[in-house]
Protein backbone atom coordinates (compact mmCIF):
# COMPACT_ATOMS: atom_id res chain seq x y z
CA UNK A 1 0.00 0.00 0.00
CA UNK A 2 2.79 2.39 0.98
CA UNK A 3 4.73 1.59 -2.20
CA UNK A 4 1.66 2.34 -4.35
CA UNK A 5 1.22 5.72 -2.63
CA UNK A 6 4.89 6.54 -3.16
CA UNK A 7 4.61 5.45 -6.80
CA UNK A 8 1.66 7.79 -7.36
CA UNK A 9 3.50 10.65 -5.67
CA UNK A 10 6.51 10.01 -7.91
CA UNK A 11 4.28 10.00 -11.01
CA UNK A 12 2.69 13.31 -9.98
CA UNK A 13 6.12 14.86 -9.54
CA UNK A 14 7.41 13.50 -12.86
CA UNK A 15 4.28 14.63 -14.72
CA UNK A 16 4.84 18.20 -13.53
CA UNK A 17 8.22 18.30 -15.30
CA UNK A 18 8.21 19.80 -18.82
CA UNK A 19 11.05 17.55 -20.00
CA UNK A 20 10.49 13.92 -20.93
CA UNK A 21 11.63 11.54 -18.19
CA UNK A 22 11.81 7.75 -18.07
CA UNK A 23 13.56 5.26 -15.83
CA UNK A 24 14.79 1.74 -16.53
CA UNK A 25 15.77 -1.19 -14.37
CA UNK A 26 18.97 -3.21 -14.71
CA UNK A 27 17.38 -5.19 -17.58
CA UNK A 28 16.65 -2.01 -19.56
CA UNK A 29 12.90 -2.34 -18.95
CA UNK A 30 11.06 0.97 -18.60
CA UNK A 31 9.72 1.45 -15.06
CA UNK A 32 8.32 4.99 -15.38
CA UNK A 33 7.39 7.30 -18.24
CA UNK A 34 6.10 10.82 -17.59
CA UNK A 35 3.50 12.89 -19.44
CA UNK A 36 6.05 15.00 -21.32
CA UNK A 37 7.68 11.79 -22.60
CA UNK A 38 4.26 10.68 -23.89
CA UNK A 39 3.79 13.99 -25.72
CA UNK A 40 7.26 14.01 -27.31
CA UNK A 41 7.18 10.38 -28.44
CA UNK A 42 3.45 10.14 -29.12
CA UNK A 43 3.32 6.83 -27.22
CA UNK A 44 1.01 6.37 -24.18
CA UNK A 45 2.55 5.33 -20.88
CA UNK A 46 0.54 2.12 -20.68
CA UNK A 47 2.22 0.81 -23.84
CA UNK A 48 5.80 1.43 -22.74
CA UNK A 49 5.98 0.24 -19.15
CA UNK A 50 7.88 -3.01 -19.04
CA UNK A 51 9.21 -2.55 -22.59
CA UNK A 52 12.88 -2.11 -23.52
CA UNK A 53 13.74 1.56 -24.02
CA UNK A 54 15.44 0.88 -27.38
CA UNK A 55 12.18 -0.56 -28.74
CA UNK A 56 10.28 2.59 -27.73
CA UNK A 57 12.62 5.47 -28.54
CA UNK A 58 14.31 3.93 -31.59
CA UNK A 59 17.09 6.52 -31.30
CA UNK A 60 20.02 6.67 -33.70
CA UNK A 61 22.41 5.87 -30.81
CA UNK A 62 20.50 2.98 -29.24
CA UNK A 63 22.50 0.23 -30.94
CA UNK A 64 25.90 1.90 -31.14
CA UNK A 65 26.53 4.55 -28.46
CA UNK A 66 23.64 4.32 -25.99
CA UNK A 67 24.10 7.21 -23.54
CA UNK A 68 22.22 5.47 -20.72
CA UNK A 69 24.27 2.29 -21.14
CA UNK A 70 27.46 4.38 -21.04
CA UNK A 71 26.34 6.14 -17.86
CA UNK A 72 25.35 2.90 -16.12
CA UNK A 73 28.71 1.43 -17.05
CA UNK A 74 30.87 4.37 -15.97
CA UNK A 75 28.66 5.97 -13.33
CA UNK A 76 29.24 9.34 -15.01
CA UNK A 77 26.21 11.40 -16.13
CA UNK A 78 25.86 12.68 -19.69
CA UNK A 79 24.46 16.17 -20.21
CA UNK A 80 22.54 17.43 -23.27
CA UNK A 81 23.66 14.91 -25.87
CA UNK A 82 21.97 15.59 -29.21
CA UNK A 83 20.29 12.53 -30.77
CA UNK A 84 17.32 11.71 -33.00
CA UNK A 85 14.37 9.46 -32.15
CA UNK A 86 11.50 8.09 -34.23
CA UNK A 87 8.05 8.88 -32.79
CA UNK A 88 4.81 6.87 -32.99
CA UNK A 89 4.03 8.35 -36.42
CA UNK A 90 7.39 7.28 -37.78
CA UNK A 91 8.69 10.86 -37.88
CA UNK A 92 12.25 11.70 -36.89
CA UNK A 93 12.70 14.15 -33.98
CA UNK A 94 15.78 15.93 -32.67
CA UNK A 95 16.09 15.70 -28.88
CA UNK A 96 18.72 16.49 -26.26
CA UNK A 97 19.18 13.79 -23.63
CA UNK A 98 20.76 13.70 -20.17
CA UNK A 99 21.40 10.52 -18.18
CA UNK A 100 22.16 9.46 -14.60
CA UNK A 101 22.25 6.22 -12.59
CA UNK A 102 19.69 5.09 -10.02
CA UNK A 103 21.01 3.55 -6.81
CA UNK A 104 19.36 1.87 -3.82
CA UNK A 105 20.04 2.79 -0.20
CA UNK A 106 23.18 0.68 -0.14
CA UNK A 107 24.61 2.47 -3.21
CA UNK A 108 24.06 -0.40 -5.61
CA UNK A 109 23.12 0.57 -9.18
CA UNK A 110 19.56 -0.65 -9.83
CA UNK A 111 18.81 1.22 -13.03
CA UNK A 112 19.06 4.52 -14.82
CA UNK A 113 17.12 7.68 -15.57
CA UNK A 114 17.06 9.63 -18.80
CA UNK A 115 15.58 13.06 -19.40
CA UNK A 116 15.05 14.51 -22.85
CA UNK A 117 13.70 17.68 -24.38
CA UNK A 118 12.32 18.23 -27.85
CA UNK A 119 14.80 20.17 -30.02
CA UNK A 120 12.70 20.14 -33.21
CA UNK A 121 11.76 23.81 -32.86
CA UNK A 122 15.36 24.78 -32.14
CA UNK A 123 16.53 22.80 -35.18
CA UNK A 124 13.85 24.42 -37.35
CA UNK A 125 14.78 27.91 -36.15
CA UNK A 126 18.45 27.16 -36.79
CA UNK A 127 17.64 26.14 -40.37
CA UNK A 128 15.50 29.26 -40.87
CA UNK A 129 18.26 31.50 -39.51
CA UNK A 130 20.83 29.76 -41.70
CA UNK A 131 18.57 30.15 -44.73
CA UNK A 132 18.03 33.85 -43.95
CA UNK A 133 21.76 34.46 -44.02
CA UNK A 134 22.68 32.26 -46.96
CA UNK A 135 22.95 32.55 -50.71
CA UNK A 136 23.60 29.26 -52.47
CA UNK A 137 26.51 27.86 -50.38
CA UNK A 138 27.62 31.25 -49.00
CA UNK A 139 26.78 32.07 -45.40
CA UNK A 140 26.87 35.60 -43.97
CA UNK A 141 24.88 38.06 -41.89
CA UNK A 142 27.37 40.87 -42.56
CA UNK A 143 25.85 43.95 -44.21
CA UNK A 144 28.54 44.13 -46.91
CA UNK A 145 27.97 40.49 -47.83
CA UNK A 146 24.20 40.98 -47.77
CA UNK A 147 24.65 43.85 -50.24
CA UNK A 148 26.56 41.45 -52.52
CA UNK A 149 23.79 38.85 -52.19
CA UNK A 150 21.27 41.51 -53.25
CA UNK A 151 22.98 42.14 -56.61
CA UNK A 152 24.01 38.60 -57.53
CA UNK A 153 20.69 37.79 -59.20
CA UNK A 154 20.95 40.83 -61.47
CA UNK A 155 24.56 39.98 -62.30
CA UNK A 156 23.63 36.37 -63.07
CA UNK A 157 20.90 37.44 -65.51
CA UNK A 158 23.43 39.32 -67.63
CA UNK A 159 26.20 37.72 -69.65
CA UNK A 160 28.88 40.24 -68.74
CA UNK A 161 32.32 39.43 -67.35
CA UNK A 162 32.78 39.63 -63.60
CA UNK A 163 35.90 40.32 -61.57
CA UNK A 164 35.85 38.99 -57.99
CA UNK A 165 38.50 40.44 -55.69
CA UNK A 166 39.36 39.34 -52.19
CA UNK A 167 42.01 37.73 -50.05
CA UNK A 168 42.77 34.01 -50.28
CA UNK A 169 40.17 31.93 -48.50
CA UNK A 170 37.31 34.44 -48.67
CA UNK A 171 35.21 32.27 -50.98
CA UNK A 172 35.71 33.79 -54.43
CA UNK A 173 34.94 30.51 -56.19
CA UNK A 174 31.72 30.15 -54.16
CA UNK A 175 30.55 33.50 -55.53
CA UNK A 176 31.46 32.45 -59.07
CA UNK A 177 29.51 29.19 -58.67
CA UNK A 178 26.56 31.05 -57.19
CA UNK A 179 26.42 33.36 -60.22
CA UNK A 180 26.56 30.35 -62.54
CA UNK A 181 23.96 28.35 -60.58
CA UNK A 182 21.30 31.07 -60.79
CA UNK A 183 22.03 32.05 -64.38
CA UNK A 184 20.51 30.77 -67.61
CA UNK A 185 23.72 28.76 -68.07
CA UNK A 186 23.15 26.68 -64.91
CA UNK A 187 22.49 23.46 -66.87
CA UNK A 188 25.81 23.80 -68.71
CA UNK A 189 29.31 23.18 -67.27
CA UNK A 190 31.07 25.31 -64.66
CA UNK A 191 34.82 24.96 -65.19
CA UNK A 192 37.28 26.38 -62.66
CA UNK A 193 40.95 26.99 -63.51
CA UNK A 194 43.62 28.14 -61.06
CA UNK A 195 45.84 30.23 -63.29
CA UNK A 196 48.52 30.52 -60.63
CA UNK A 197 48.99 26.78 -60.30
CA UNK A 198 50.38 26.10 -63.80
CA UNK A 199 53.39 27.44 -65.74
CA UNK A 200 52.51 29.65 -68.69
CA UNK A 201 53.08 27.06 -71.44
CA UNK A 202 50.94 24.44 -69.74
CA UNK A 203 48.24 26.96 -68.87
CA UNK A 204 47.87 27.99 -72.51
CA UNK A 205 47.26 24.41 -73.69
CA UNK A 206 45.06 23.80 -70.64
CA UNK A 207 42.82 26.75 -71.51
CA UNK A 208 42.67 26.45 -75.29
CA UNK A 209 43.53 22.79 -75.96
CA UNK A 210 45.74 21.52 -78.76
CA UNK A 211 45.72 19.57 -81.99
CA UNK A 212 47.53 16.31 -82.63
CA UNK A 213 51.13 17.03 -83.65
CA UNK A 214 51.19 20.49 -82.05
CA UNK A 215 54.23 19.31 -80.04
CA UNK A 216 56.18 16.09 -79.51
CA UNK A 217 53.83 14.32 -77.09
CA UNK A 218 50.58 15.56 -78.68
CA UNK A 219 49.39 12.20 -80.05
CA UNK A 220 45.74 13.25 -80.40
CA UNK A 221 43.52 16.29 -80.11
CA UNK A 222 42.78 17.50 -76.60
CA UNK A 223 39.97 19.96 -75.85
CA UNK A 224 40.85 22.87 -73.58
CA UNK A 225 38.91 24.27 -70.63
CA UNK A 226 37.12 26.78 -72.87
CA UNK A 227 35.83 23.91 -75.01
CA UNK A 228 34.73 21.98 -71.90
CA UNK A 229 32.90 25.06 -70.62
CA UNK A 230 31.03 25.62 -73.90
CA UNK A 231 27.61 27.10 -73.18
CA UNK A 232 28.47 27.47 -69.50
CA UNK A 233 30.88 29.42 -67.33
CA UNK A 234 34.66 29.40 -66.98
CA UNK A 235 36.15 30.70 -63.75
CA UNK A 236 39.73 31.94 -64.02
CA UNK A 237 41.12 32.21 -60.50
CA UNK A 238 44.31 34.18 -59.77
CA UNK A 239 44.03 36.01 -63.09
CA UNK A 240 46.77 38.41 -61.94
CA UNK A 241 49.36 35.64 -62.24
CA UNK A 242 49.16 35.06 -66.02
CA UNK A 243 51.89 36.35 -68.33
CA UNK A 244 51.43 39.29 -70.67
CA UNK A 245 51.67 36.92 -73.68
CA UNK A 246 48.76 34.85 -72.42
CA UNK A 247 46.90 38.04 -71.56
CA UNK A 248 46.87 38.90 -75.27
CA UNK A 249 45.24 35.57 -76.17
CA UNK A 250 42.69 35.93 -73.41
CA UNK A 251 41.87 39.46 -74.57
CA UNK A 252 41.04 38.09 -78.04
CA UNK A 253 38.56 35.63 -76.52
CA UNK A 254 36.85 38.48 -74.67
CA UNK A 255 36.79 40.82 -77.67
CA UNK A 256 36.06 38.47 -80.55
CA UNK A 257 34.61 35.41 -78.75
CA UNK A 258 37.04 33.10 -80.59
CA UNK A 259 40.29 31.27 -79.79
CA UNK A 260 42.74 28.95 -81.52
CA UNK A 261 43.88 25.62 -80.01
CA UNK A 262 47.65 25.10 -80.16
CA UNK A 263 48.64 23.78 -83.57
CA UNK A 264 45.33 24.77 -85.17
CA UNK A 265 45.04 26.90 -88.31
CA UNK A 266 41.40 27.81 -87.74
CA UNK A 267 39.57 29.63 -84.96
CA UNK A 268 36.95 28.13 -82.64
CA UNK A 269 33.93 30.12 -81.54
CA UNK A 270 33.52 30.40 -77.75
CA UNK A 271 30.09 30.67 -76.15
CA UNK A 272 31.38 30.92 -72.60
CA UNK A 273 30.80 33.36 -69.78
CA UNK A 274 34.07 34.43 -68.15
CA UNK A 275 34.36 35.13 -64.42
CA UNK A 276 37.79 36.03 -63.07
CA UNK A 277 39.17 36.42 -59.57
CA UNK A 278 42.34 37.66 -57.91
CA UNK A 279 43.82 38.39 -54.51
CA UNK A 280 46.19 40.94 -56.01
CA UNK A 281 45.79 44.67 -56.65
CA UNK A 282 45.34 44.75 -60.44
CA UNK A 283 45.42 48.56 -60.49
CA UNK A 284 49.00 48.47 -59.22
CA UNK A 285 49.90 45.70 -61.67
CA UNK A 286 48.55 47.85 -64.53
CA UNK A 287 50.60 50.82 -63.32
CA UNK A 288 53.70 48.60 -63.23
CA UNK A 289 53.01 47.34 -66.79
CA UNK A 290 52.58 43.78 -65.50
CA UNK A 291 48.92 43.55 -66.47
CA UNK A 292 47.43 44.85 -69.71
CA UNK A 293 45.16 47.83 -69.19
CA UNK A 294 42.81 46.84 -72.04
CA UNK A 295 42.37 43.35 -70.57
CA UNK A 296 41.79 44.85 -67.11
CA UNK A 297 38.91 46.95 -68.42
CA UNK A 298 37.47 43.93 -70.22
CA UNK A 299 37.35 41.74 -67.14
CA UNK A 300 36.41 44.55 -64.76
CA UNK A 301 32.93 45.27 -66.14
CA UNK A 302 31.31 44.18 -62.85
CA UNK A 303 33.48 44.03 -59.75
CA UNK A 304 32.64 42.17 -56.53
CA UNK A 305 34.85 42.92 -53.51
CA UNK A 306 34.57 40.23 -50.84
CA UNK A 307 35.46 41.48 -47.34
CA UNK A 308 37.93 39.42 -45.28
CA UNK A 309 36.62 37.43 -42.32
CA UNK A 310 38.28 39.78 -39.81
CA UNK A 311 35.94 42.52 -41.11
CA UNK A 312 32.81 40.41 -40.67
CA UNK A 313 33.30 38.63 -37.37
CA UNK A 314 29.56 38.49 -36.81
CA UNK A 315 29.66 35.60 -39.32
CA UNK A 316 31.99 33.47 -37.18
CA UNK A 317 29.30 31.83 -34.97
CA UNK A 318 27.24 31.11 -38.10
CA UNK A 319 30.21 29.58 -39.91
CA UNK A 320 31.26 27.53 -36.86
CA UNK A 321 27.77 26.01 -36.69
CA UNK A 322 27.88 25.29 -40.44
CA UNK A 323 31.29 23.58 -40.30
CA UNK A 324 30.32 21.52 -37.24
CA UNK A 325 27.27 20.24 -39.12
CA UNK A 326 29.39 19.34 -42.15
CA UNK A 327 32.16 17.61 -40.18
CA UNK A 328 29.66 15.70 -38.05
CA UNK A 329 28.44 14.15 -41.28
CA UNK A 330 31.92 13.55 -42.72
CA UNK A 331 33.47 12.16 -39.52
CA UNK A 332 30.36 10.40 -38.21
CA UNK A 333 30.50 12.35 -34.94
CA UNK A 334 27.89 14.07 -32.81
CA UNK A 335 29.56 17.31 -31.69
CA UNK A 336 27.01 19.89 -30.53
CA UNK A 337 29.07 23.08 -30.53
CA UNK A 338 31.91 24.97 -28.88
CA UNK A 339 32.35 26.34 -25.37
CA UNK A 340 31.96 30.06 -24.75
CA UNK A 341 35.70 30.25 -24.20
CA UNK A 342 36.39 28.71 -27.62
CA UNK A 343 33.89 31.05 -29.28
CA UNK A 344 35.51 34.05 -27.61
CA UNK A 345 38.97 32.89 -28.70
CA UNK A 346 37.84 32.38 -32.30
CA UNK A 347 36.15 35.79 -32.33
CA UNK A 348 39.44 37.36 -31.24
CA UNK A 349 41.52 35.80 -34.04
CA UNK A 350 42.40 37.82 -37.18
CA UNK A 351 42.17 35.03 -39.82
CA UNK A 352 44.79 35.78 -42.43
CA UNK A 353 43.50 32.66 -44.18
CA UNK A 354 39.91 33.85 -43.82
CA UNK A 355 37.00 31.37 -44.00
CA UNK A 356 39.30 28.58 -45.17
CA UNK A 357 41.43 29.05 -42.04
CA UNK A 358 38.38 28.89 -39.76
CA UNK A 359 37.28 25.71 -41.52
CA UNK A 360 40.71 24.15 -40.97
CA UNK A 361 40.62 25.12 -37.28
CA UNK A 362 37.25 23.43 -36.77
CA UNK A 363 38.43 20.31 -38.61
CA UNK A 364 41.52 20.22 -36.38
CA UNK A 365 39.23 20.35 -33.33
CA UNK A 366 37.16 17.46 -34.71
CA UNK A 367 40.23 15.26 -34.83
CA UNK A 368 41.01 15.87 -31.14
CA UNK A 369 37.50 16.18 -29.67
CA UNK A 370 36.09 12.89 -28.41
CA UNK A 371 33.12 14.39 -26.59
CA UNK A 372 30.16 16.51 -27.64
CA UNK A 373 31.62 19.98 -27.05
CA UNK A 374 34.77 21.49 -28.54
CA UNK A 375 36.93 22.93 -25.75
CA UNK A 376 39.90 25.30 -25.68
CA UNK A 377 42.32 22.34 -25.42
CA UNK A 378 41.12 21.05 -28.80
CA UNK A 379 42.22 24.23 -30.62
CA UNK A 380 45.55 24.28 -32.53
CA UNK A 381 48.68 24.95 -30.46
CA UNK A 382 48.90 28.56 -31.65
CA UNK A 383 45.66 29.33 -29.78
CA UNK A 384 46.82 27.97 -26.44
CA UNK A 385 48.90 31.08 -25.68
CA UNK A 386 47.21 33.89 -27.56
CA UNK A 387 48.92 37.27 -27.45
CA UNK A 388 46.95 40.41 -26.67
CA UNK A 389 45.37 41.85 -29.84
CA UNK A 390 43.76 44.92 -28.33
CA UNK A 391 40.36 43.33 -27.82
CA UNK A 392 38.78 43.15 -24.37
CA UNK A 393 40.07 40.37 -22.14
CA UNK A 394 37.81 37.66 -23.54
CA UNK A 395 39.98 34.71 -22.57
CA UNK A 396 38.17 34.53 -19.23
CA UNK A 397 35.19 36.82 -19.67
CA UNK A 398 32.87 35.02 -22.06
CA UNK A 399 29.47 36.35 -21.07
CA UNK A 400 26.88 37.69 -23.49
CA UNK A 401 27.90 41.17 -22.32
CA UNK A 402 31.48 40.51 -23.41
CA UNK A 403 30.29 39.23 -26.79
CA UNK A 404 28.35 42.47 -27.27
CA UNK A 405 31.45 44.46 -26.33
CA UNK A 406 33.51 42.54 -28.91
CA UNK A 407 31.08 43.18 -31.77
CA UNK A 408 30.54 46.85 -30.86
CA UNK A 409 34.26 47.55 -30.45
CA UNK A 410 34.98 45.79 -33.74
CA UNK A 411 32.30 47.80 -35.59
CA UNK A 412 33.61 51.08 -34.17
CA UNK A 413 37.14 50.23 -35.27
CA UNK A 414 35.95 49.37 -38.77
CA UNK A 415 34.18 52.72 -39.02
CA UNK A 416 36.96 54.80 -37.43
CA UNK A 417 34.85 55.61 -34.38
CA UNK A 418 31.82 56.79 -36.40
CA UNK A 419 28.95 55.70 -34.15
CA UNK A 420 26.22 56.24 -36.75
CA UNK A 421 28.03 54.07 -39.29
CA UNK A 422 28.83 51.46 -36.62
CA UNK A 423 25.17 51.29 -35.56
CA UNK A 424 24.13 50.78 -39.19
CA UNK A 425 26.66 47.98 -39.60
CA UNK A 426 25.41 46.30 -36.41
CA UNK A 427 21.81 46.60 -37.56
CA UNK A 428 20.70 48.66 -34.53
CA UNK A 429 19.49 52.23 -34.03
CA UNK A 430 22.20 54.72 -33.10
CA UNK A 431 20.40 55.58 -29.85
CA UNK A 432 20.58 51.87 -28.92
CA UNK A 433 24.31 51.91 -29.63
CA UNK A 434 24.77 55.01 -27.44
CA UNK A 435 23.00 53.26 -24.54
CA UNK A 436 25.15 50.15 -24.97
CA UNK A 437 28.35 52.22 -25.09
CA UNK A 438 27.38 53.69 -21.75
CA UNK A 439 26.17 50.46 -20.13
CA UNK A 440 29.18 48.46 -21.35
CA UNK A 441 31.58 51.28 -20.41
CA UNK A 442 33.14 51.41 -23.88
CA UNK A 443 35.33 54.44 -24.41
CA UNK A 444 35.96 55.78 -27.90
Amino acid sequence: MLNRVRSKERDVILDSITEGVFTVDSNWRITSFNRAAEEITGIPRAKVLGQKCSDILRADVCETKCALRETMGTGKPIISKAVHIVDARGERHAIAISTAVLKDKSGKVIGGVETFRDMSLVEQLRKEISHSYSFEDILSRNHQMQNLFAVLSNIAESNTTVLIVGESGTGKELFARAIHNISSRKDKPFIAVNCGALPDTLLESELFGYKAGAFTDAKKDKPGRFALAEGGTIFLDEIGDISTALQVRLLRVLQEKVYEPLGSVSSVKADVRIITATNKDLDKLVEADKFREDLYYRINVVKLAIPPLRDRKEDIPLLIDHFIGRFNHLHNKNINGVTDQVLATLLEHDYRGNVRELENIIEHCFVLCQGEIIERKHLPASFQTTADTGYPDIKKAVTLEEMERIFITHALRQNNGNRTAAAKQLGIHKSTLFRKLKSLNIEL
